[in-house]
């Protein structure tokens, strides 16, 4: 199956469902606007996937899964430098570190967090390969991809109504005048106090998201739960070009400003 084009015009969700209907064998390579990633596939099933160059060696995968340490997964490293991620996992079940479920589930739960972090990937091209299959010495899985496919079905029309809500990053925020809640009694998470911290007109979202180390879905979930809070708006940047610094919020009463920061900095040391 020869499978070449554009994100403008298939969605991964469409292509994850394509190959699924096939039963395709393969990898389907997507070029994002910074990122590559590679899905392979084995007879329709999710079989690996990995994105740009983050660590995606066992150890690496183990740590995020929280079975191993950070110190472990440095010793790990050190001690198998010329050994596959194979033979890795049968030295750690071996030696009764941990179970092949331990390793099976890492690396499951690896592979669709990659699968889900392309279902906001708009732009970009791809090119299903289906001479290229597991890479060498990695741990392959098979995973369904029905759920995946429903998943990215209900996250795409979230991502789509958020753009409408919100059309562009390069916006920035500004408490409203008369907020409809008082800010003493919100019950925001923890990533809403984080995004709060840095409202200003002159930093856009696209700063604000940086900053916090979201990504666009993230930022405009926070942003969107914020206006219909009406705690904030939309405006356009204050003069600061794009790439300045990012910077507290500020208003133009000062004693407004004091003590809204202070509620601030109290709830943030609280969580």
């Amino acid at each position: 199956m020869a499978l070449r084009g554009n994100l403008r015009d298939f969605s991964i969700t469409q292509l994850l469902n394509l190959i699924n209907l096939a039963h395709k064998s393969g990898t389907l390579v997507i070029e994002g606007t910074s990122e590559v990633a590679q899905i392979t596939f084995r007879e329709g099933k999710l079989a690996y996937a990995q994105i740009g160059s983050e660590e995606n060696d066992l150890a690496a995968i183990l740590q995020r899964s929280r079975k191993i340490t950070p110190n472990q997964a440095r010793v790990i490293r050190e001690r198998t430098r010329k050994m596959s991620d194979k033979e890795v996992g049968l030295l750690l079940i071996n030696a009764g570190y941990l179970t092949q479920k331990d390793i099976l589930e890492s690396v499951q739960n690896y592979c669709v967090d990659v699968v889900r972090r392309l279902f906001t990937w708009v732009e970009g091209s791809f090119n299903f390969n289906p001479d290229q299959l597991t890479p060498d010495g990695k741990i392959p899985v098979r995973i369904d991809l029905e759920n995946l496919i429903i998943e990215g079905s209900r996250q795409l029309r979230e991502w789509e109504q958020l753009q409408e809500e919100i059309p562009s990053l390069d916006m920035a925020l500004k408490f409203t005048e008369r907020p409809g809640t008082n800010i003493r009694n919100l019950n925001l998470s923890l990533e809403e106090w984080r995004v709060v911290r840095y409202v200003n007109p002159k930093n856009t979202i696209r700063q604000i998201a940086h900053a916090t180390k979201m990504n666009d879905l993230e930022i405009r979930r926070v942003v969107y739960a914020l206006l219909q809070a009406g705690l904030v708006e939309l405006v356009r940047p204050g003069g600061v070009p794009l790439g300045g610094m990012v910077r507290p919020f500020q208003t133009t009463n000062k004693q407004e400003q004091v003590s809204l920061l202070n509620r601030l900095i109290n709830k943030i040391r609280s969580i």
